[in-house]
Order: C-alpha cells, then structure tokens, then sequence
C-alpha cells in the first residue's frame, strides 16, 4: 500500500509506498493500478517509460506537453536525489501559476503524481541520479514546451545559481506567454 499526502496544488500528490527492508536491501512496489486507485485515486493509465541519468548540478525542465497530448506522470528517483518541481498551468485552477517543490530520493522512495496541467522540472542533487517516471500519454514532438526555469514570474527558488542547462531548456518560454495552450 502506499501513504498519500495530499500538496498545495490540487491532484499533485506525494506517494510514500512501503518499504520491506531487511539485511539483503529493500523491495516495494512502485506501481500498482488497483491500489493506486483504490487508495490515491489516480485512474491514469500509463503508456510510456522513461528514464533520465544525471550529475550532480544539471537541471531538466520546466517541461509539458501541449493538449491533446497533455501527459499525467508518477516521477521517482531509484539513485541519488532530486529537487523536483512541479507548476499548475490549468487556467480554471485556483493555484494556477503556482509551484510546489520536493526532495526526492533513493533512500525515503517518495513519490509525486503530477496530473496533467502541470509542468514539471527537477535539479540533479547528486552524481549519478537516475529519474524514472511513467507517462499518461507518448511523447509528442509537436506538442513539447519549455518554460524558462528562472521565469521572474515563477520565482521558483532552485538553490542553485549556474546549474547545468540544455539548450533546448535555455530557449524556453516565459509563462506569461503561455505557449501551453497553443
């Protein structure tokens, strides 16, 4: 079973699922559709995998795809650690605008489901992190944005001042022009 702790931003959730540890390691689950629904309410049906490596200092993001390709997603770290953020771009939501940031890690194996309507980025907290998250709907080139992960507007504190950037993240847009919806 899994724990759910509810956020400011409605439908994201933070998901602690049992851990079975003993003097060989630890087990759990990380997804189960019935006990996700039954407990969480998440009915997303998820289609797609992915997996990202990073070092220590390298942020991805602020990243979604443009509707009707929007994708719901339950992010995790299984290596290192993560500051993940998350932004409510659903217009008709009353924390539209707003973000909402959490540690991940490989040691507590919290989870976040971000519902679709959220962007969502995260800043590599040690070498060698690997991120997994499933995906409600497949990647869709045409309907990627990128929203600048210093946004003024945002004032999304990273803690970092010079982290490491793609290109395609660097040309991101400003949220005030809202490309989301186009």
């Amino acid at each position: 079973m899994i724990e759910v702790i509810r956020t400011p931003i409605d439908g994201l959730l933070r998901l602690r699922p049992r851990v079975f540890a003993d003097p060989r390691g630890h087990f759990l689950e990380t997804f189960n559709i019935s006990a996700f629904a039954a407990t969480a309410g998440i009915t997303a049906t998820f289609v797609q995998d992915n997996e990202s490596r990073s070092h220590a200092g390298v942020l991805r993001g602020l990243h979604l795809q443009a509707p009707p390709h929007a994708q719901a997603k339950l992010v995790r770290v299984s290596a290192g650690a993560v500051l993940d953020i998350c932004v409510d771009l659903r217009p008709d939501s009353r924390t539209f605008g707003e973000h909402f940031g959490a540690r991940l890690d490989a040691v507590d194996h919290e989870m976040l489901y971000v519902p679709e309507g959220m962007a969502h980025g995260f800043l590599a907290l040690e070498d060698n992190t690997v991120f997994s998250y499933k995906c409600s709907a497949y990647y869709a080139p045409q309907a990627e944005r990128t929203i600048l992960w210093n946004d003024p507007d945002l004032k999304i504190d990273w803690g970092i001042k010079d982290p490491v950037i793609s290109d395609k993240d660097l040309a991101g847009s400003r949220f005030a022009d809202r490309l989301w919806e186009k």
